[in-house]
């Protein structure tokens, strides 16, 4: 139009420009089919479109000579006016010739007649008046014959709406939605040879908290794992689906572990504390279940809790003894699966989230044990291949990288509850695996597709759906990982691990950051100088060294608040747990003596005993008090333990004193816990005076018996009288014998008030072995008798 406007000034002939004008006004209606097109659907593209065309079925999806094609989808008018005059129809675009031009037709908005084809004649559908905002459906039926389709080979098929939208006058095409349509009529000579990884895998949902009843009756985080085992669940259909299906379980351990916790007693947190657990019937049918699929299929098992190899090589590596739990999970992760599925699994494989790998990630994969590593090819690219090579690589020091499609391990991603995403991915997978294929038919490649982690039931039937359409085998047959790991590589196939550097900074962002494991690190120096001192260890250190396991989970990316809450969950339950052994608070005590006994009381709150454990004394000034020499402990569980130490004092005075517990290592274990002793010890003069006492005694007695003995010797013949003196002397009645009886009884007395002759019991002090008491302080004033 501009055109012409620009005519009518002209200085031409008038019947030039009437010519000229008649040609542009009848190239209208072409012209505004190609602008006035609406774009595809959601799905696909963005833009503005009068009426959305979507495709929710086509079947079959990949069709044979003999077969009729049917598709089905649904109309939707976007536009604020009607269209009427409607009719929806199929049409048949060109073939294309590469992988990217699949990609390019996937993503193109616009409507060409060239490349959307023709109309298929005689096969459209009549559609009535369709107000604005109003859906209908259709089902279109073309025999394949009619699609005239040539060679073999990937074929664009499109659905358009033609028609007049509001006031307009012809028809114009008002919508189009596109997709694929591989065509194979026979088998091929060399076909792919496809390994499809299937995950089992889901976030964490055991705590490190457990029961303290014999049974360590375990404690989830919530009960979504319930849902995701349970008929129709995420993790339900993925068993379901796949053990029809020649594909490789790849599971995490953890899920094992946690669905087998739940076949028994367990509990589930809430907003009043935990609450019983009840789906253990659900857990048992899932279980069985999976144990009957994987008799049929190889099992590949993550390392336990499927850590994050990226975190640990970027992050974990600068906090001492990170990667030490790589080793460990991978190892613990043969034992789970083994004992609850009776299948013996390979752990020699690591997959880096998204098949993201640099030269750090590689080297912390191979260190854990494993010497594959499933990558990916937007990862590891290839650099003048027009074709896509076999996915093993050697890339040195005997480690495989397995290299996944990334067209095909991403197919399925997106929102695929809709029919119409759904319907669109399954084509697109077909057409790009047929593609491959026929880049190179003379040369069988084995090609690997690594799907997202965690993917959706939707996503999962797609997946099932896409993987049953290549059963038949006409240009694909499977293959398991461990056969793609031996396949002989392309010579030809880029093996350079890319460098750190390389690294996608949107996934480096979604990784665990250093004070991450600097918590992680902490906890477990925690475990490590709790586990010497308890008498069941294994109670405390197999919940505890899962719980870490799991705070390095990949699972974590993108839950960055969630993983945080978790570490301090896990942390602060077991700072609770080892501050159930702790000193009872004790109150200044009095030493009336040089020598006396201190009682300090040991409380265990836990169900176990401990033990290995030494209890010091110190004083703060030694040369005026000496607290003796450390104890060994041994305390039960739920019980308080009294431990006596012999001190001296030497001078007057207080005195603080210090009593502390200290592991095996000489680490100090809990708080320590100060109180004062005052010494008052018997002072010079009052030791003379009660010597002079005894002296005065001692000459009174001599000067008896002297004046005694004299009186006798005056009355030597009067044996009488002097018997009867003599008795009642030696009948010990004067105040030395009763002084010596009274010695020997206060002896006694002391004697008597010790325990075990440790030395005398204290008024406020608890026995020496008593259940759990208060951990309130001895009474005030206490005082130690010598």
């Amino acid at each position: 139009m501009a055109e012409a406007a620009g005519l009518q000034g002209s200085e031409r002939p008038r019947g030039r420009w009437s010519r000229r004008a008649a040609a542009l006004i009848a190239g209208v209606p072409l012209l505004m089919a190609m602008v006035q097109f609406p774009a595809a659907p959601e799905a696909r593209a963005a833009g503005p479109r009068t009426v959305d065309v979507s495709i929710d079925a086509l079947t079959p999806t990949v069709p044979k000579k003999d077969d009729t094609l049917t598709v089905s989808g649904t109309l939707t008018n976007r536009s604020d006016a009607p269209v009427t005059d409607a009719h929806v129809g199929l049409r048949r675009g060109q073939a294309l010739t590469s992988r990217s031009a699949i990609d390019t037709a996937a993503k193109r908005t616009g409507f060409s007649p060239g490349a959307d084809g023709e109309e298929i004649k005689n096969r459209t559908q009549k559609i009535d008046k369709l107000a604005p905002g109003v859906s209908r459906t259709f089902t279109l039926q073309v025999p394949v014959k009619d699609l005239a389709l040539g060679n073999d080979g990937v074929y664009q098929l499109g659905v358009s709406l033609s028609g007049r939208s509001g006031d307009s006058s012809y028809e114009q095409v008002l919508g189009a939605q596109r997709t694929f349509l591989p065509w194979q009529t026979s088998d091929v000579a060399k076909k792919s040879q496809l390994t499809y990884l299937w995950p089992l895998i889901s976030s964490t949902h055991l705590t490190a908290e457990t029961d303290a009843d014999a049974e360590q009756t375990p404690v989830f985080r919530n009960d979504n794992l319930a849902a995701e085992i349970a008929p129709g669940g995420r993790l339900q259909q993925l068993v379901a689906l796949g053990k029809d299906l020649p594909v490789t379980f790849v599971v995490d351990p953890d899920v094992l572990a946690s669905v087998d916790a739940m076949t028994k007693t367990y509990k589930v947190e809430g907003p009043n504390g935990p609450t019983a657990g009840k789906n253990q019937a659900v857990a048992k049918q899932w279980l069985g279940q999976l144990e009957e699929a994987v008799k049929t299929h190889e099992v590949v098992a993550l390392p336990f809790a499927d850590p994050d190899l990226a975190s640990l090589a970027h992050r974990g590596k600068e906090v001492p003894s990170a990667l030490g739990h790589l080793g460990p999970a991978t190892t613990l992760a043969a034992t789970t699966v083994e004992t609850i599925l009776g299948v013996k699994p390979r752990t020699d494989f690591a997959w880096p989230a998204e098949g993201a790998i640099d030269s750090s990630i590689v080297d912390v994969a191979t260190s854990g044990g494993a010497h594959n590593i499933i990558a990916r090819s937007d990862s590891l690219q290839e650099n003048d291949l027009s074709y896509s090579p076999t996915a093993a690589r050697p890339i040195g020091g005997g480690n495989t990288a397995i290299v996944s499609d990334a067209r095909l391990s991403t197919a399925f991603e997106g929102d695929l509850s809709k029919a119409e995403n759904s319907t669109l991915a399954i084509q697109e997978f077909l057409a790009q695996s047929l593609m491959v294929n026929g880049q190179e038919p003379e040369r069988q490649r084995n090609i690997v597709v690594a799907p997202q982690r965690t993917p959706s039931v939707s996503q999962a039937q797609a997946m099932a759906a896409g993987v049953k359409s290549l059963v038949p085998g006409r240009w694909a047959e499977p293959l398991n990982l461990a056969g793609a790991a031996k396949a002989t590589p392309d010579p030809d196939a880029n093996r350079v691990v890319p460098r750190i550097s390389a690294y996608p900074s949107s996934l480096r962002e979604q990784e665990l950051p250093t004070a991450a494991f600097e918590q992680i690190q902490e906890t477990q120096s925690t475990l490590d100088d709790f586990e010497p001192v308890l008498s069941q260890p294994a109670r405390v250190v197999t919940p505890f060294g899962n719980a870490i396991m799991r705070e390095m989970s990949t699972e974590w990316r993108g839950d960055e608040a969630g993983a945080a809450a978790f570490r301090s969950s896990v942390r602060t339950y077991l700072d609770g747990l080892t501050k159930n052994v702790q000193l009872i608070q004790k109150s200044d005590a009095t030493l009336s003596g040089r020598s006396a006994t201190i009682p300090v009381t040991v409380q265990n709150n836990l169900v176990q005993g401990v033990k290995s454990l030494t209890l010091e004394l110190t004083s703060s000034q030694p040369n005026r008090l000496d607290t003796g020499e450390p104890q060994e402990i041994t305390v039960d569980g739920g019980h308080s333990q009294s431990f006596k130490f012999d001190t001296t004092a030497n001078a007057n005075g207080p005195v603080q004193v210090t009593a502390q517990l200290y592991t095996s290592e000489g680490k100090p274990y809990g708080l320590p816990m100060t109180f004062q002793v005052n010494v008052t010890e018997i002072t010079s003069t009052i030791m003379l005076v009660i010597a002079g006492g005894v002296l005065l005694l001692v000459l009174a007695g001599v000067r008896i018996y002297l004046q005694r003995k004299r009186a006798g010797s005056r009355h030597g013949g009067e044996g009488t009288d002097g018997g009867e003196d003599a008795d009642g002397t030696g009948g010990g009645e004067g105040p030395g014998g009763e002084g010596a009886d009274g010695g020997s009884g206060n002896s006694g007395g002391t004697d008597d008030g010790g325990t075990d002759g440790d030395g005398p019991v204290q008024p406020g002090d608890p026995e020496p072995d008593t259940g759990s008491g208060s951990t309130d302080p001895s009474g005030s004033g206490e005082k130690v008798d010598r």
